[in-house]
C-alpha cells in the first residue's frame, strides 16, 4: 500500500507541476519508459532516484509517503 501511495503521489505532484514523464526521465538520466513503470508500480525506485524526485518536484521526500 505504501508504495501505491508514493507511485500516485509521484504522479499527482508531477502532473500539478506540468512536468512531462519526458522531462522528468530526461532531469533523472533515465529514459521515459523507466518513469511509466515507476508510476505504474512496475519498477521500484531506489532511494538515490526517490530523492532525486522529490528534488526535481520541490516537495520533502515524506511527502510521497502520505495520501492528503
Amino acid at each position: 500500500m505504501e508504495g501505491e501511495t508514493m507511485v500516485i503521489k509521484i504522479k499527482e505532484i508531477r502532473k500539478k507541476k506540468n512536468i512531462s514523464q519526458y522531462k522528468l526521465a530526461d532531469l533523472m538520466g533515465l529514459n521515459q519508459s523507466q518513469i511509466s513503470k515507476i508510476e505504474n508500480n512496475k519498477r521500484n525506485l531506489k532511494a538515490d532516484e526517490l530523492r532525486k524526485i522529490a528534488q526535481i518536484l520541490e516537495v520533502p521526500v515524506q511527502e510521497l509517503f502520505f495520501n492528503e
